[in-house]
């Protein structure tokens, strides 16, 4: 054969021999379609932790009997207000804070003030109450008198605890990263660099952990605000015949006295001084004048011719 010929037809035999050779691979996999597949490349097989996320995550879609175990538990902060009417608010303290103690929970804020002339005794308290104990709780606070408002509210931060949690997870690998280039390292610059480095992430981490107790604090202890108060006392009733007038008037004229005695006894300092001030200042007056008079006046001198 001639060799130019021979150069032409090198591509046809080449190209006719790659076809016959997947058509025979065609055919083989479909003889044997339960065999694992050849010549894949390493990067395009999945993996088997992929493979199994994936599993999972189609198991969580179908909704078979094991997908609800699948989904997180959700973080809820709840908040409350009550306000209860009682006989005795501050011995009503004492028995909320007891409830509270006994649930597990504890009291993070205590305010009582006693009964005065003007003032009608009452008690406010900041209750952290366990999750799981909270309507029990409450249903128990309702029975120290007569509720007169309950406020409840409920705060899904499940989202901001996923994201905070990731977080930390990311950081503490880096630090534990930064820690292990950190006793391999052989030059000075590198170690200061990576101790800057490690000094950062780790203050990043300790202020993300903060918030992350913080946060379940919050979800797992509700905070409930109590406020006990008294029934106000109705004023006294307005003089209806002459004598009730006449001791109404006594009682108006002997407190305006005493308000006037008061507000003398404010006063009376105040006098005395600008009594002690007045009366130096006519002294230095008087002896001024006395020193004006006193003083001989010279005469005239007469112009000599």
């Amino acid at each position: 054969m001639n060799p130019v010929h021979a150069r032409r037809l090198a591509p046809a035999m080449a190209a006719a021999t790659l076809i016959a050779l997947l058509l025979a691979g065609c055919s083989m996999g479909a003889g044997e379609s339960t065999s694992p597949s050849v010549g894949i490349p390493a990067e395009v097989a999945p993996a088997p932790g992929e493979a199994a996320q994936d599993q999972a995550v189609e198991d969580a879609a179908g909704g078979d009997a094991g997908s609800e175990s699948l989904v997180p538990d959700r973080s809820v902060i709840t908040t409350g207000r009550v306000s209860i009417t009682v006989d005795d608010p501050v011995a009503s303290a004492e028995d909320a804070a007891d409830l509270v103690e006994q649930s597990g929970g504890r009291v993070d804020s205590r305010t009582e003030t006693p009964g005065t002339d003007t003032q009608q005794p009452s008690a406010q308290l900041v209750l952290r109450i366990p999750s799981d104990e909270l309507d029990r709780v409450v249903d128990q606070l309702r029975e120290l008198g007569t509720v007169t408002s309950v406020s409840m509210n409920a705060s899904d931060v499940t989202q901001q605890r996923q994201d905070v949690e990731a977080r930390i997870d990311a950081l503490g690998a880096s630090v534990d990263r930064l820690q292990q280039l950190l006793s391999t390292a052989t030059s000075i610059t590198d170690l200061i660099a990576i101790e800057s480095e490690l000094t950062t992430r780790q203050a990043e981490l300790d202020s993300l952990t903060q918030q992350r107790d913080l946060l379940v604090d919050q979800v797992d202890f509700s905070t409930v605000t109590v406020d006990l108060v008294t029934e106000a006392v109705a004023p006294d009733p307005r003089p209806d015949d002459f004598w009730s007038g006449v001791v109404a008037g006594w009682a108006a004229l002997t407190a305006f006295a005493s308000s006037l005695g008061v507000a003398f006894g404010v006063m009376l300092p105040w006098i005395l001084a600008l009594l002690v001030i007045a009366a130096i200042a006519a002294v230095i007056i008087v002896l001024a004048t006395r020193g004006r008079r006193r003083t001989p006046t010279l005469p005239e001198q007469e112009p000599r011719a």
